[in-house]
């Protein structure tokens, strides 16, 4: 498998043009596009964002004002990527990755999945070829990025065996299925010199990197708590046997988990409820929050150093198997404390939600007045927190305003992206963290640097980073 570089396809910086505005987040001011309308109307636009996600006015002239004209890619610019793991999330990051490459080829162990990815992204008559093993599709020299859209458990080994082989990488979240696999990931990416990005795209969304400059910034005086509120996820079962369908690989779908009957509930969209490929919404929507948690709290490439997880409902004996409603209390070495909640639970600093249910978002708690934050929206205890407009000195965050455009850009520049390969894997170790504190039911100490446990329980914690793979589908498979 030829690790050189591949042809047609220039390293170079160049710019990349950000995809159509998406309604719902208003990112209409976000697109250099969009800045030669008159003044009149870009007053009118702000105040309408305003109104309608709480983004001050500041914010957005800012945006404006810092916006670079993107460069138009010719015919020899645009790279070949293909994806793997061809179901609606997949198909989704597919589309996008469309607007800057040429997509070449398609993997998946259900055949009805590889064959409408194929029919999506034909173009030109060009029919991408349909693969079933992604190692096959990895030995390809005109390939030069995988979309990674498995599900969880398949994460790493694709990953791993792309970097291997000389390709870099957009991922779906959770990195990882174990803190072991993402340090072993980690090490990878950077001995092998590639861009993997990582889809937490709340990264690229302003309203998340606003709260964030503000929080860091000390906007809330001294932060002290931080509430992250995610979905209930589902009670179900028991889920009989049925056939496995026929155009489904059901022994490669499950891969290195342990061998289970096909029930229907337990593939495709619904594998996120079982542990055994996933974590539940903890390692879900907890992906998304966790790596917004820490960004705010500059703990990015780091991790707390205490964990006490409950889950607060019994599971169906034949159902899914991930918590679906717990509460998890963290605390970092700078003294902030986190609790993870699911959005059913109240919790006794819960300011946005007045003493009810959690609502979907992060909330920063500070000395001075909090911050709360989810898609679509920003608020604040005081409007003034955001109003207010920082100063010139102010720490300043990685911006990007397109995910997957940042992830092009980041093939060209080589320079890491902004949700690169460690800080998806430590945003992800806080999930992985706190299901492993919940299915102990004990209180656990972590050494973020050394990224074991420590102290009391450290010992049969530790067994939990790893899991043993069922053969043949262990790291021999890729090697």
């Amino acid at each position: 498998m030829s690790r050189r570089a591949k042809p047609g396809f220039s390293e170079n910086t160049a710019g990349i043009p950000l995809d159509e505005p998406n309604v719902q987040e208003c990112n209409l001011l976000m697109l250099p596009h969009t800045f030669n309308i008159n003044r009149r109307r870009f007053l009118k636009t702000t105040a309408a964002i305003t109104a309608a996600t709480g983004v001050p006015a500041w914010f957005l002239e800012l945006e404006a004002a810092h916006a670079a004209e993107p460069k138009a890619l010719g015919p020899n610019d645009r790279p070949a990527v293909a994806l793997v793991g061809c179901g609606g999330q997949g198909r989704g990051d597919c589309g996008g990755a469309a607007n800057f490459a040429d997509v070449l080829a398609v993997c998946d162990v259900d055949d009805s999945h590889a064959e409408a990815a194929a029919k999506q992204f034909t173009k030109n008559g060009k029919v991408p070829e349909q693969y079933k093993d992604f190692r096959k599709l990895m030995e390809r020299d005109d390939i030069h990025a995988i979309i990674t859209g498995t599900p969880d458990h398949w994460h790493t080994f694709v990953n791993l065996l792309a970097v291997k082989t000389g390709k870099d990488v957009y991922t779906e979240k959770p990195l990882t299925l174990t803190i072991d696999e993402g340090k072993r990931l980690v090490k990878a990416v950077r001995d092998n010199k590639r861009i993997v990005q990582v889809g937490s795209q709340q990264r690229s969304d302003r309203n998340f990197r606003l709260a964030c400059e503000l929080v860091r910034n000390g906007r809330i005086g001294k932060l002290q708590h931080i509430i992250v509120g995610l979905p209930t996820g589902p009670v179900g079962g028991p889920f009989p046997e049925k056939p496995v369908p026929a155009e489904l690989n059901w022994d490669f779908y499950l891969g290195q988990t342990p061998v289970m009957p096909y029930n229907g509930k337990n593939c495709h969209w619904d594998f996120r409820w079982w542990y055994a490929f996933s974590g539940g919404q903890m390692t879900d929507w907890g992906a998304h929050h966790n790596d917004i948690a820490q960004w705010g709290n500059g703990a990015e490439r780091s991790g707390p150093v205490e964990i006490n997880g409950k889950s607060l409902k019994e599971m169906i004996p034949g159902g899914f198997t991930a918590a679906s409603k717990y509460r998890i209390d963290f605390k970092y070495a700078n003294g902030v404390t986190m609790a993870i909640v699911d959005e059913s639970t109240v919790t006794d600093r819960n300011v946005v939600g007045e003493g009810k249910s959690t609502p979907n978002g992060v909330q920063f708690i500070g000395s001075d007045g909090w911050i709360f934050v989810a898609r679509g929206a920003i608020k604040a205890s005081n409007e003034e927190l955001l109003q207010k407009p920082l100063p010139e000195s102010a720490v300043k965050l990685y911006k990007s305003s397109n995910h997957m455009g940042n992830f092009f850009e980041s093939m060209r520049s080589r320079k890491d992206p902004i949700c690169d390969v460690e800080i998806g894997h430590r945003s992800i170790s806080v999930a992985h963290l706190g299901v492993i504190s919940i299915r102990m039911n004990q209180p656990l100490t972590w050494n973020p640097e050394k990224e074991t446990f420590a102290g009391a329980n450290a010992k049969e914690a530790n067994q939990w980073l790893i899991r043993e793979q069922r053969k043949p589908y262990d790291y021999s498979f890729i090697a």
